[in-house]
C-alpha cells in the first residue's frame, strides 16, 4: 500500500508515467457480424509500450484423452528479471463435431496460470477462442525454470468427435521509465500436493484444499487467490433446493448456498464468494453459441486478504493455509495460491492476531419457503436461502518501517430465491441469486493510515427455465438466463481517494429447446444472446465492448462506443478484465 511519505511524489510520478505511457488501444478487428465462431466483448489485457520477451509454453498440443501435457519452462532471456508487466496468452480450437463442454487448466509447479472451460462446437463447424490473463502478481514465480502442465480431459470416440487443440504463452514486458518494474509479491505458494500442479475435488463441506508451509520470517502480506468451479452432481448448484424440498419440487437437493472458506491452522481466515459460471452445454446448449456466459472461458479467481495473519505466518514455524466449499454436494474443483510480500529492510519481523470475529460465525443460512400444493397435486411458492455476515479480522507487523496495524472489514451477503409453479402440463422454475461482498483493507504505521484498499462485488444471476408437455408426448422448454459481474475497487490514504475503477459484464440470453418423446433434442428456436462489457476508473481510463447474436450468428458487434470519443482508451496498469489486485500493480509508482 502506499505511504505517507510517498504521496506528493507519488502523484508526481503518476502524472508523469501517464503522459510517456499514453495508453492502450484495442486492436482493430474484422467485423465478426454474419460469424457463428467465438465472438465476446471482454477486453484484452492493456499492455505497457515496449517490445515484449516470449516464452512459448506449448504448442499445437492436441487433447483426445485424460492425460496432462507437460512442458517445460525457463525464464526469458534479454528482458531482466524484474518486468512491468507479465501476459498469459492462449489460443484453443475444436472441430467439428460433437463434444462436451471440457474443463481446462494450465500449471506451473504447482501454481495455476489458466482456469476455464471450452467451447462446444456444432456437428458441421469448429470454434476457435483466444484467452488471457494477467499474471503480474506471479513474476516472483517466473525467475526460476520449472516444470508445468495442461490439462483438458476429452474423451474422443466414435459418439464425441470434437477434438481439442491449443497454444499457449508468456509475454514478459521489459520494466523502463515510462512503465516501471512492478511492485509484485516476493513469492508465491500453491495450495495442493501436487507439485507440477492440478485442482483438487472437494465433495463436502468438510473436504479441503489445504498445504502446510513454512514461510519466510519477514512475511508482511499475504493475499490467496482462490478459483472454486462447479462440477459433476454440483454444475447447477445455484438451482437446488435444500433436501426437504427437492422430492416436492423435483428438483437437486443439498440446497443452493455455497461459499469458500479460508482457514489458517484450522482458524476462519477469510471468505470468497463463488461466482455462478455456466459452461457452454449449461442449461440450454444453444444460448451460448457464439458468445458464452460470463467468464465461461477464462475465469477470474478471488483475491482474499491474509495480512492481518501475517506476524503468526512470519514465527518459523509451519502454517496450514486451506480452502473448503460450504455447501459442496459433490463437488468443486479448487486451486489456489498464496502471494507473499517480505519486509525487504528486515529478515525476521513479529507479530500478532488481535482479534477475529468471523471464527464466531459460522456459515449458516436461514431456510424459508411458501410452497404449497393443492389438492390436483399443483405446487406453487417459493423457497429462500438468506445469509449475511459482517466480520472485521485485525493483526499487527513489526517491520523494519515501524509497527503496521492491519485491519479487514467484511461483509459478505447471499440472497437465493426458487420460485416453483407445477402443473401436470407445465413446469416452471424461476432462480434469482445475489451473492455481494463490500470490504475494506485498512492498514496504519502509528496514527497514520498508509493504506486504504476498497471493494465491493455484486454476482446477480437470473436462471428462467419453463417446460410445456405437449400434446404429442414432446417437450418445448424457454429458458431465459441473464448473469452479472460488477466489480468496484478503490485506493485511498487517510480517507483521500486516489483512484477507482468499476467493471461491469453481464450477459443475458434465451432459446426454446424442442425434446422429443425419446427425450432427444428435436431442434431449438428463438436463440437470442447480448453481452455488455464496461469499464472505467478515475484516471480517465474506459473501455466498453457489446456483442449480440440471433439464431447463433453475431448480429452487432462494437467497442467504444460507451467511451468519450467512441474510443476505447485503457492505461496498461489498468485492470479492465476484473482480474484482482491490491493497489501496487494498479498505478505505475
Amino acid at each position: 500500500m502506499l505511504s505517507m511519505g510517498c504521496f506528493r511524489q507519488c502523484l508526481v510520478a503518476a502524472g508523469l508515467s501517464l503522459v510517456l505511457a499514453g495508453v492502450a488501444q484495442a486492436a482493430p478487428n474484422n467485423s465478426p457480424v454474419g460469424s457463428g465462431n467465438v465472438t465476446v466483448a471482454d477486453p484484452t489485457v492493456p499492455r505497457p509500450p515496449g517490445q515484449p520477451c516470449v516464452v512459448q509454453l506449448f504448442t499445437g498440443d492436441t487433447f483426445n484423452d485424460y492425460s496432462p501435457r507437460p512442458f517445460s519452462y525457463a525464464p526469458p532471456t534479454g528482458c531482466g528479471t524484474r518486468w512491468s508487466k507479465v501476459v498469459l496468452e492462449g489460443d484453443f480450437s475444436i472441430t467439428a463435431g460433437v463434444q462436451y463442454d471440457r474443463t481446462a487448466t494450465i500449471f506451473l509447479d504447482g501454481v495455476n496460470l489458466y482456469f476455464g472451460t471450452t467451447q462446444e462446437p456444432t456437428s458441421t463447424e469448429g470454434r476457435s477462442w483466444h484467452i488471457e490473463r494477467d499474471l503480474t502478481d506471479y513474476s516472483a514465480l517466473f525467475r526460476n525454470t520449472g516444470q508445468g502442465q495442461v490439462f483438458i480431459g476429452n474423451i474422443v470416440n466414435s459418439t464425441y468427435t470434437g477434438v481439442l487443440h491449443g497454444n499457449a504463452r508468456l509475454l514478459f514486458y521489459p520494466a523502463s521509465g515510462a512503465a516501471p518494474a512492478s511492485r509484485a509479491p516476493d513469492a508465491v505458494y500453491p495450495l495442493g500436493s501436487d507439485p507440477v500442479g492440478s485442482t483438487v475435488a472437494l465433495n463436502t463441506s468438510s473436504d479441503q484444499l489445504a498445504a502446510t508451509l513454512t514461510l519466510p520470517t519477514n512475511v508482511e502480506r499475504a493475499y490467496l487467490d482462490v478459483f472454486t468451479q462447479s462440477q459433476s452432481n454440483d454444475e447447477f448448484w445455484y438451482t437446488c433446493v435444500p433436501d426437504q424440498y427437492a422430492a416436492e419440487t423435483q428438483e437437486c437437493g443439498g440446497g443452493n448456498f455455497r461459499e469458500a472458506e479460508v482457514s489458517i491452522d484450522g482458524q476462519p481466515a477469510g471468505v470468497a464468494p463463488v461466482y455462478p459460471w455456466i459452461y457452454t452445454g449449461g442449461v440450454d446448449l444453444f444460448i451460448w453459441k457464439p458468445t458464452p456466459g460470463v467468464q465461461t472461458l477464462n475465469f477470474m479467481p478471488y483475491r482474499v486478504d491474509l495480512t492481518p495473519f501475517a506476524g503468526v505466518l512470519s514465527n518459523g514455524s509451519p502454517h496450514t493455509v486451506a480452502v473448503s466449499v460450504q455447501g459442496a454436494n459433490s463437488y468443486f474443483s479448487a486451486t489456489a495460491s498464496l502471494l507473499v510480500y517480505q519486509d525487504a529492510g528486515s529478515s525476521q519481523v513479529s507479530g500478532a492476531l488481535v482479534s477475529n470475529t468471523l471464527a464466531n460465525q459460522p456459515p449458516t443460512p436461514t431456510i424459508g419457503s411458501t410452497l404449497s400444493q393443492d389438492s390436483s397435486g399443483n405446487v406453487t411458492g417459493d423457497i429462500t436461502t438468506d445469509l449475511s455476515r459482517h466480520f472485521k479480522i485485525a493483526g499487527y507487523v513489526n517491520t523494519s518501517h515501524g509497527r503496521v496495524d492491519t485491519t479487514v472489514d467484511q461483509t459478505v451477503s447471499f440472497a437465493d430465491t426458487q420460485t416453483f409453479d407445477i402443473t401436470a402440463s407445465d413446469y416452471r422454475q424461476i432462480s434469482d441469486q445475489l451473492t455481494k461482498v463490500e470490504a475494506v483493507s485498512r492498514s496504519t504505521i502509528g496514527k497514520f493510515v498508509s493504506g486504504e484498499f476498497t471493494s465491493r462485488f455484486r454476482y446477480p444471476l437470473h436462471v428462467d427455465v419453463n417446460e410445456a408437455f405437449l400434446s404429442d408426448g414432446d417437450i418445448s422448454i424457454l429458458t431465459s438466463i441473464k448473469q452479472g459481474y460488477d466489480q468496484h475497487t478503490g485506493l485511498g490514504l487517510g480517507g483521500f481517494p486516489l483512484y477507482s475503477a468499476d467493471v461491469h459484464n453481464d450477459v443475458a440470453g434465451s432459446d426454446t429447446l424442442l425434446i422429443n418423446s425419446s427425450f432427444q433434442i428435436a431442434g431449438h428456436s428463438g436463440q437470442q444472446t447480448t453481452q455488455n462489457f464496461a469499464f472505467n476508473d478515475s484516471l480517465g481510463g474506459c473501455y466498453s465492448g457489446s456483442v449480440s447474436s440471433a439464431n447463433n450468428l453475431v448480429t452487432a458487434y462494437s467497442t467504444g462506443q460507451g467511451c468519450p470519443g467512441g474510443r476505447n482508451r485503457v492505461y496498461w496498469f489498468s485492470h479492465p478484465d476484473g482480474s484482482p489486485y491490491q493497489g501496487d500493480s494498479v498505478l505505475p509508482w
